[in-house]
């Protein structure tokens, strides 16, 4: 990456990362803060922690595509500005149907795709990977902070004062977009990084995909359900009070994040997905299950905390990289584009069922829920194929017709370790999947050479 995209790819996870800091940071504190609320039930404090997954996942695909006529820049200024706005409304409620609605309205900011869509505008095709790559630790380092600050700023000012600090984040993301994001020369749909419409019957047809947008789906829907629980038996069987409760998670997280990097590294170096994949549902499954039945000790649920959020943050990892193993070549984009919807999603339905999980068999009732979700998950994937180890890597090939594409896909194909190759006319671009440990990319560099020369 040049020094311009190390900026861009910088200044886009920044962005990302301040809007899901202040959207992850009720997780732990809202439970006890919803005592104070007219009308508070338990379904209704699960349906306001995830009311947000609903908008999120019904809109960031239509606003991306809206970010294709209307500018990239103009729908992430609006997307902060609706969240922010969300926000206060939370912040400035005494009831839980208001908070509901401030929370709709902050899952109505859904620029994630057209971040990563501005991200593609600014990098070349052979470093956007890498780039991506760097938005997606932001996201996951958002959700270990917030975890850790939420406890900490409601012990200062309550969590109106953090509905009002993620109204503050998002217009520091707004600083950022237009003080320190560069400017595109222009904007293009790109298969690798946003939904393509034509290919959505494609990638919903396809079987091995769909295995694993019910996976990201089933994983955010426990997630999102044990946060209903988890603070309060930190509070009520640990002893731990609700500002203190930071202690716990600091290093619980430190723990599951060092354990989680030698799997990844065996899953991903040794090429052991699938037994890490279903062991990484398998440990989620026990913990939960001994949760429902055993919840009596802080010891206990230390321990099944570490357990959980390692599973977890495995899972995190992996997947994304598995939607990416499996997706056609040439629709990368669109497969991640369902696969988050799905996500968001699955944040909507954990907090509206595990509030009714709640409010009918209270802690058991919940792990209880979970446990049985991650069963049917473990079923589903215990029967997906072994993914082929499969990279994607793009080519600009400048200006060529039908004939000239069929002709170049075919001879990249011909390559020795290439599982598929996609020539796009409309986008100059060669989408190629290859295995890495067959074929280096500079096999595929003559490819790219050789047509932008005969273009210009």
């Amino acid at each position: 990456m040049n020094q311009f995209e190390k900026r861009a790819a910088m200044a886009l996870a920044s962005i990302f990362s301040l809007r899901m800091l202040g959207l992850f940071m009720i997780y732990p504190v809202f439970t006890f803060y919803s005592k104070q609320l007219t009308g508070s039930t338990p379904v209704l404090v699960g349906l306001a922690l995830g009311a947000y997954g609903l908008t999120q996942a019904l809109l960031q695909i239509p606003l991306g595509f809206a970010s294709d006529r209307f500018g990239r820049k103009h729908i992430i200024a609006g997307g902060l500005v609706i969240l922010a706005i969300g926000s206060v409304v939370a912040a400035l409620s005494t009831s839980i149907y208001g908070v509901i609605f401030g929370r709709i309205l902050q899952g109505s900011g859904a620029v994630g795709s057209t971040i990563l869509a501005l991200n593609a505008d600014l990098t070349r095709e052979e470093t956007r990977t890498k780039a991506m790559a760097m938005i997606g630790i932001s996201i996951g380092l958002a959700f270990a902070v917030a975890m850790v600050v939420g406890p900490l700023i409601s012990g200062w000012v309550g969590v109106p004062g953090i509905f009002w600090f993620t109204a503050l984040l998002s217009l520091l993301g707004l600083f950022v977009l237009y003080g320190a994001t560069p400017e595109p020369k222009a904007a293009r749909s790109h298969r690798d990084a946003e939904a393509v419409p034509a290919l959505f019957k494609r990638v919903l047809s396809n079987g091995e995909l769909l295995r694993l947008d019910f996976a990201i789906f089933i994983l955010h829907t426990i997630l999102t359900a044990s946060f209903i629980v988890l603070p309060r038996l930190l509070h009520n069987v640990g002893g731990v009070h609700e500002d203190y409760q930071w202690v716990v998670y600091l290093p619980v997280l430190a723990v599951s994040v060092a354990a989680m990097l030698p799997v990844i590294i065996v899953a991903e170096a040794k090429r052991q997905m699938k037994p890490v994949f279903v062991g990484s549902i398998a440990a989620l499954l026990v913990s939960q299950i001994i949760l429902t039945f055993y919840h009596a000790s802080l010891v206990e649920l230390i321990v099944m905390m570490v357990v959980f959020f390692t599973a977890f943050n495995v899972m995190e990892a992996t997947l994304p990289s598995l939607i990416s193993k499996v997706a056609p070549a040439d629709a990368k984009g669109t497969a991640l584009g369902v696969y988050s919807s799905a996500q968001f999603f699955g944040i909507f339905v954990g907090g509206a069922v595990g509030g009714w999980a709640y409010s009918m068999g209270g802690y058991s009732g919940v792990f209880g829920f979970c446990a049985l979700a991650a069963l049917v998950w473990l079923f589903v994937a215990a029967t997906m194929p072994k993914p082929r180890f499969a990279r994607t890597y793009m080519v600009h090939v400048g200006d060529v017709n039908d004939d000239e594409a069929r002709r170049l896909a075919g001879e990249i194909e011909a390559i020795e370790g290439v599982f598929e190759a996609v020539v796009v006319p409309d986008d100059g671009v060669a989408y190629i999947k290859y295995d890495g440990k067959v074929v280096d990319t500079e096999a595929f560099t003559p490819f790219g050479t050789q047509h932008a020369a005969a273009a210009s």
